[in-house]
């Protein structure tokens, strides 16, 4: 069996790329080092969505880490995906829970955090953070730990 066998995206010079939200876009492939526990990370610098009052676009940049089990998510899928919410009105800290939730129900991840930095509008700028740790699991502590100091010593803004 080929590695990308099943995947519709990757090689895909045909892609049209969706306007409406579409989870339906995403799609995975076998993790081959499951015994091992590590991060796959991903920045997503370019992300848009519409502020669902106003209509008007919010700006990202979305990283997603996550320590995987059988499944991943193919990042070309992602990518289709994430542009999937470009014309999707949701609210910043919709958007990332959606996002997490999206890829639980796709990859069942060991853990998983979703974090939106969002560019200033109004004058303020929003960065939600939400994360998943395999219920039973030392990945459920972890998650409770990051969660409680994920933003502990947060970066200096200076470019928004």
């Amino acid at each position: 069996m080929r590695e990308n066998e099943g995947l519709k995206s990757l090689g895909n010079k045909d892609i049209k790329y969706s306007f409406d939200y579409n989870p339906g876009l995403l799609e995975t492939f076998i993790n081959k080092h499951q015994e091992n526990d590590y991060f796959v990370k991903f920045n997503c610098p370019e992300f848009t969505s519409l502020c669902p009052i106003t209509g008007q676009p919010d700006f990202a940049t979305i990283y997603i880490s996550y320590i995987p089990d059988v499944k991943m998510v193919e990042s070309k899928s992602l990518k289709l995906y994430l542009f999937s919410f470009r014309n999707h009105g949701d609210f910043h800290e919709d958007c990332v829970n959606i996002i997490m939730k999206d890829l639980i129900k796709l990859m069942n991840p060991r853990y998983i955090e979703v974090w939106g930095k969002f560019l200033p509008r109004g004058g303020i700028s929003i960065d939600p953070y939400c994360n998943y740790g395999r219920p039973g699991t030392r990945f459920e502590r972890m998650a409770e730990e990051r969660l409680f100091n994920h933003d502990m010593y947060p970066e200096r803004v200076d470019n928004r």
